[in-house]
């Protein structure tokens, strides 16, 4: 493989990782909006713990061991030539890049809310943000939260939990929240979310209207399409789970009828040897798993194996979400396996083994520690 060149669109919790794995395999290529790693994980923590929250989940690309043979780019992706096999790049003073391939990873992910947008941001600006959201909520003496999955309920259980003098309100639109989940994970879940006072509100669908924005806390009331009378609070956090894939600068060829990349279960995009997807941005199931199921290994093994002429892999999703739904709290962290059985890492051992040795050795090969100028 020596001489090939690789280039990760978007390095996000996926990208970051297939780059690290393909690192000692090829010259590879990160191109990002953000300079670091700002991962769409465990907004309940970003929200209500931001300090917490960036010290594992927002690290710059040099901190990371894996990535020192990777060069990245910082720049908002804008076409791509197949036939050249080239990507565009443009810079924030409005210049472009060309960068051509041998082997293109699509790993551009998508936009949810305010926490996960396809911006181009500097350090400063990342900060800003986080840090408004989090002082907004803390001014809030009444907080409603809509949506039933785990962005949802994890935002809900680390609010009450960090403000216990807070109302807070989980409205959701069916009969339980999780509902991608086994139900043994949503009766664990909800005992967490009495213990720590959030109201429970089943059957609430919102009233959506067209060109709404919910990439941002509000505080107008909340009117609902299943009926009920509109609901105030101070701050509406909206968590509804209307994701939008980035793949603006994709050819329609290679996207179906929602944007998301067409994939075989190779990974491969049907029709163009060399380029891949993986991560949200694809559309391998349903849940579009494989973000949260190592299947940047299994992309990255590919891409190997395409070059050296070897059968590729393919992947299976599960059949229900898993992992971990409130994040780290006071007693330690929850894990759910898909059939909803848990198991937990005790609070000492979150510092101690987890992080260190599980998540930054294990996983990412090595994070060195932050400047003391530096905040991710």
């Amino acid at each position: 493989m020596t001489g090939k060149r690789v280039i990760i669109a978007g390095l996000g919790d996926t990208g970051v990782l297939t780059a690290i794995h393909l690192s000692g395999h090829a010259d590879v290529v990160g191109i990002s909006v953000k300079p670091a790693l700002v991962s769409g994980q465990e907004l309940g923590m970003r929200l209500s713990r931001p300090d917490a929250w960036a010290r594992d989940y927002w690290i710059s690309f040099d901190r990371f061991r894996g990535l020192d043979r990777v060069r990245t780019i910082q720049a908002a992706l804008s076409g791509v030539d197949l036939a050249d096999r080239a990507v565009f790049a443009r810079h924030a003073d409005g210049s472009v890049e060309i960068e051509h391939y041998d082997a293109l990873v699509i790993a551009t992910g998508v936009t949810n809310g305010f926490w996960r947008r396809p911006d181009l941001q500097s350090a400063d600006q990342i900060g800003a943000e986080l840090q408004a959201a989090h002082d907004r909520l803390a001014a809030a003496r009444s907080v409603v939260v809509v949506g039933g999955g785990a962005a949802a309920v994890s935002s809900a259980a680390n609010i009450a939990t960090v403000w216990p003098n807070k109302w807070i309100g989980l409205y959701y639109p069916g009969e339980r929240p999780l509902a991608d989940h086994h139900p043994r994970v949503w009766r664990r879940v909800r005992r967490r979310l009495s213990d720590a006072g959030v109201v429970l509100r089943p059957g609430h669908r919102a009233a959506i209207p067209n060109g709404f924005g919910y990439e941002r806390i509000t505080s107008e009331p909340v009117a609902w399409r299943s009926g009920q009378a509109p609901t105030s609070a101070d701050a509406v956090l909206w968590a509804i789970g209307q994701v939008r894939p980035n793949t603006d600068w994709l050819p329609p060829e290679l996207l179906d009828d929602e944007g998301f990349v067409r994939v075989t279960p190779q990974l491969r995009v049907p029709d163009h040897h060399g380029v891949f997807a993986v991560g949200d941005v694809a559309a391998t199931d349903r849940l579009r798993s494989s973000a949260r199921n190592r299947a940047d290994r299994l992309v990255a093994h590919n891409v190997r194996a395409e070059f050296a002429g070897r059968s590729l892999r393919s992947y299976r999703a599960p059949n229900r979400r898993w992992g971990s739904v409130l994040g780290v709290q006071a007693d330690g962290l929850e894990v759910f396996a898909p059939s909803g059985l848990r198991f937990r890492f005790p609070a000492w051992s979150i510092d101690r083994v987890l992080q260190p040795w599980i998540v930054r050795r294990g996983i990412y090969h090595g994070i060195r520690r932050p400047r003391t100028d530096e905040v991710g």
